[in-house]
Protein backbone atom coordinates (compact mmCIF):
# COMPACT_ATOMS: atom_id res chain seq x y z
CA UNK A 1 0.00 0.00 0.00
CA UNK A 2 1.58 3.34 -1.20
CA UNK A 3 1.48 6.10 1.57
CA UNK A 4 -2.02 8.23 1.47
CA UNK A 5 -1.32 11.51 2.94
CA UNK A 6 2.06 12.70 4.67
CA UNK A 7 2.43 13.70 8.37
CA UNK A 8 2.21 17.44 7.36
CA UNK A 9 -1.15 16.98 5.76
CA UNK A 10 -2.32 15.23 9.27
CA UNK A 11 -1.02 17.89 11.23
CA UNK A 12 -2.73 19.92 8.94
CA UNK A 13 -6.09 18.34 9.26
CA UNK A 14 -5.55 18.40 12.67
CA UNK A 15 -5.68 22.23 13.08
CA UNK A 16 -7.91 23.09 10.69
CA UNK A 17 -10.32 20.48 13.24
CA UNK A 18 -11.03 17.92 9.86
CA UNK A 19 -8.86 14.94 11.10
CA UNK A 20 -10.99 11.24 11.44
CA UNK A 21 -9.44 9.88 14.65
CA UNK A 22 -10.70 6.36 15.36
CA UNK A 23 -9.63 4.04 18.34
CA UNK A 24 -7.73 0.53 17.32
CA UNK A 25 -11.29 -1.57 18.10
CA UNK A 26 -12.86 1.00 16.10
CA UNK A 27 -10.41 0.68 13.14
CA UNK A 28 -10.90 -3.31 12.98
CA UNK A 29 -14.52 -2.06 12.50
CA UNK A 30 -14.77 -0.03 10.22
CA UNK A 31 -11.82 -2.53 8.25
CA UNK A 32 -14.43 -5.66 8.00
CA UNK A 33 -17.11 -2.95 6.88
CA UNK A 34 -15.50 -1.05 3.87
CA UNK A 35 -12.12 -2.71 3.56
CA UNK A 36 -8.32 -1.95 4.24
CA UNK A 37 -8.10 0.57 0.99
CA UNK A 38 -11.20 2.82 2.15
CA UNK A 39 -10.84 2.79 5.52
CA UNK A 40 -6.90 3.99 4.54
CA UNK A 41 -8.43 6.78 2.46
CA UNK A 42 -10.47 7.90 5.11
CA UNK A 43 -9.04 7.36 8.82
CA UNK A 44 -5.96 10.29 9.48
CA UNK A 45 -5.49 8.88 12.99
CA UNK A 46 -5.47 5.53 14.93
CA UNK A 47 -5.12 5.66 18.52
CA UNK A 48 -3.77 3.10 20.40
CA UNK A 49 -4.13 4.23 23.98
CA UNK A 50 -5.59 2.49 26.73
CA UNK A 51 -6.53 1.99 30.55
CA UNK A 52 -3.62 -0.97 31.53
CA UNK A 53 -2.26 -0.12 34.78
CA UNK A 54 1.60 -1.69 34.04
CA UNK A 55 4.04 -3.58 36.50
CA UNK A 56 6.67 -1.14 37.52
CA UNK A 57 4.57 1.85 37.55
CA UNK A 58 2.92 3.37 40.58
CA UNK A 59 2.89 7.06 42.79
CA UNK A 60 5.64 8.13 45.43
CA UNK A 61 3.92 10.86 47.25
CA UNK A 62 4.44 12.40 50.50
CA UNK A 63 1.21 13.65 52.43
CA UNK A 64 2.79 16.27 55.19
CA UNK A 65 3.55 15.88 59.01
CA UNK A 66 0.46 16.50 61.33
CA UNK A 67 0.71 17.63 65.30
CA UNK A 68 1.55 15.87 66.91
CA UNK A 69 4.06 14.32 64.45
CA UNK A 70 3.46 10.49 62.86
CA UNK A 71 4.99 7.82 61.27
CA UNK A 72 3.25 5.65 58.92
CA UNK A 73 3.90 1.81 58.63
CA UNK A 74 0.45 0.36 57.05
CA UNK A 75 -1.85 2.50 54.63
CA UNK A 76 -4.47 1.76 52.40
CA UNK A 77 -6.16 4.44 49.64
CA UNK A 78 -9.71 3.34 48.58
CA UNK A 79 -8.86 0.07 49.81
CA UNK A 80 -5.99 -0.83 47.67
CA UNK A 81 -2.35 -1.31 50.16
CA UNK A 82 0.42 1.34 49.39
CA UNK A 83 3.98 1.15 50.15
CA UNK A 84 4.66 3.06 53.77
CA UNK A 85 8.28 1.78 54.49
CA UNK A 86 10.14 4.86 53.11
CA UNK A 87 9.94 7.87 55.25
CA UNK A 88 7.51 8.86 57.97
CA UNK A 89 4.71 10.35 56.14
CA UNK A 90 5.81 9.22 52.39
CA UNK A 91 3.81 6.50 50.63
CA UNK A 92 4.38 4.69 47.44
CA UNK A 93 1.41 2.97 45.66
CA UNK A 94 2.07 0.46 42.85
CA UNK A 95 -0.51 1.26 39.55
CA UNK A 96 -0.63 -2.98 39.43
CA UNK A 97 -1.20 -3.56 42.90
CA UNK A 98 -4.81 -4.85 43.20
CA UNK A 99 -7.81 -3.91 46.33
CA UNK A 100 -8.12 -6.23 48.91
CA UNK A 101 -10.45 -8.91 48.29
CA UNK A 102 -10.35 -8.32 44.25
CA UNK A 103 -10.90 -11.63 42.35
CA UNK A 104 -7.44 -11.99 40.75
CA UNK A 105 -6.61 -15.16 39.87
CA UNK A 106 -9.16 -17.09 41.31
CA UNK A 107 -11.65 -17.90 38.06
CA UNK A 108 -9.90 -18.22 34.71
CA UNK A 109 -8.24 -15.67 32.81
CA UNK A 110 -8.54 -13.47 36.27
CA UNK A 111 -10.45 -10.35 37.03
CA UNK A 112 -8.45 -7.37 38.32
CA UNK A 113 -11.42 -4.83 38.80
CA UNK A 114 -10.02 -2.31 40.82
CA UNK A 115 -6.35 -1.45 41.67
CA UNK A 116 -3.21 1.18 41.85
CA UNK A 117 -4.07 2.44 38.58
CA UNK A 118 -7.32 3.47 39.54
CA UNK A 119 -6.65 5.32 42.63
Amino acid sequence: MKQIRTIDEINEKIKSGKVVVVTAEELIDLVEKDGIDKTAKKVDVVTTGTFGPMCSSGLFFNIGHTKPRIKISKAWLNGVEAYAGLAAVDLFIGASQLKEGDPENKVYPGEFKYGGGHV
